[in-house]
């Protein structure tokens, strides 16, 4: 079904109702990926994704796994002559933490003040949505081939992606791949994301002795293991802050100013809080390592006891910067932690999972034709091409499988959306020129 621009934009209008019900259809589903009680809500959340498309009249719709959680693959077969456009979003969402912490039910979309509020209302079940309507807005007819491949393991790294891959790989071959899981520069400004961080972490375990004992008795001669991990994770970084682990790389940052007080705002730094590393807020967000230590197994303070623990452990995290490869990374902090451990403490490194950072050039012809559709939907606003400071390893995983493909990762999300947070949300404006832009994509690429 061919469209010219204003038909698409009149075609888009009609189905925003649509869209916003989507989306509300698809939050209630608790397609928590990481919790295994929740197997059967990602379950039913492939299938009301698989679902929407045979109510579009898609022709062929299979929801797919290879012992992981569900997938969905779809085709809408191109007409004679014309490429293929693959959509990319996943349906399965983080763990909501409190509920009683959110000001709305988590899992029941709630508009506020032009934003919907929601577990997944913007990560991503937005990017489903947006899908959805931009192949509402042609009537289930796109003017061009369109593969849909809606993952239901994102969110805890994609463990089965690469067997989806490998097993379904001549039904994914597409021109174009738009990977519609990042977030806008901000509100009301269309980005590419053109550069990623990879990810890595891993257990640290010190044990300093082979029980515990009164800390009377034995404190100020034996250490006790907690203190020793405690300094052990001090030596990840700087006093300045920045990553002191030696091997990482760092890549070139873009000319671009993240203004302080927005920052700030949208971090939620506390007043009197400092920030921390060297450099430009964007070289350190995107293209800069970060150490995290996300959790130490220790005594809780209701239970504490006047003991020496003779073990303690820790999670470490680690973002890896573009250009560098998360398996090496890895080695880096492994063999930092076991460099640095105080007092002669036993060390041992779990190794846990690595994803590769990646470089996502925003080149060529269909590149440039996916620029002016963003552009054009976002009212002559024009796109910027941003980093992203989280990891999305299947990006790597694609380019990989397919390196002929112009891979395009896009956005529906802004930095105000807290995906993954309490009070999760997406704004509605951009929601919907979100949906606009993908339909002046299809549009534009038909030849």
């Amino acid at each position: 079904m061919s469209l010219d621009d204003a038909a698409v934009r009149s075609a888009v209008d009609s189905v925003l109702p649509q869209l916003r019900a989507d989306l509300q259809e698809l939050v209630r589903v608790e397609s928590v990926s990481s919790l295994p009680e929740k197997s059967d809500e990602v379950r039913r959340s492939a299938e009301l994704v698989a679902e929407k498309l045979r109510e579009l009249g898609c022709p062929d719709v299979k929801v797919v796994a290879e012992d992981g959680h569900p997938a969905v693959i779809a085709h809408f077969p191109a007409p004679d002559g014309q490429p293929t456009i693959c959509l990319y979003s996943h349906h399965d969402v983080q763990p909501t933490g409190d509920p009683g912490l959110w000001a709305t039910p988590p899992f029941d979309l709630t508009e506020r003040d032009g934003r919907l509020y929601g577990r997944g209302s913007n990560d991503d079940k937005a990017g489903i949505a947006v899908h959805l309507g931009a192949l509402r807005a042609f009537q289930g007819k796109p003017p061009v081939g369109v593969t849909l491949f809606i993952e239901g393991e994102e969110e805890i790294g994609s463990p089965s992606l690469a067997r989806l891959i490998e097993k379904y790989h001549d039904e994914l071959v597409s021109d174009v791949f738009v990977i519609c899981d990042a977030t806008n520069w901000e509100a009301g400004q269309p980005s590419f994301t053109t550069t990623l961080r990879g990810v890595a972490d891993c257990v640290v375990e010190l044990r300093t002795l082979d029980h515990a004992l009164h800390s009377g008795g034995f404190g100020g001669v034996v250490p006790d293991a907690l203190t020793a991990i405690c300094r052990l994770l001090a030596t990840l970084h700087d006093e300045q802050g920045n990553v002191a682990i030696e091997g990482l790389k760092t890549s070139e940052a873009p000319d671009l100013d993240y203004p302080e007080d927005r920052l700030r705002a949208e971090s939620g730094l506390l007043d009197g809080v400092h920030w921390i590393g060297d450099g430009s807020a964007v070289a350190r967000l995107w293209n800069k390592p970060a150490c995290t230590v996300l959790a130490i197994d220790c005594t809780r303070v209701a239970d504490a006891s006047n003991t020496l623990a003779p073990v303690a452990r820790a999670k470490v995290s680690l973002r890896v910067a573009p250009g560098d490869d998360a398996s090496s990374a890895l080695d880096a902090l492994v063999a930092h932690l076991e460099r640095n451990a105080p007092w002669g403490a036993q060390v041992t490194v779990t190794r846990g999972e690595t994803g590769d950072p990646g470089i996502v050039p925003l080149e060529g012809e269909l590149a440039e034709t996916a620029r002016g559709a963003f552009r054009d939907a976002w009212d002559g606003t024009e796109p910027v091409q941003v980093g992203c400071g989280g990891s999305i390893p299947m990006i790597s995983d694609f380019q990989r499988a397919f390196p002929a493909a112009q891979v395009l990762v896009t956005a529906v999300a802004d930095p105000d959306g807290r995906p993954h947070g309490i009070d999760e949300s997406q704004d509605l404006t951009d929601l919907q020129k979100a949906c606009l832009a993908e339909a002046l994509l299809l549009a534009r690429m038909a030849r």
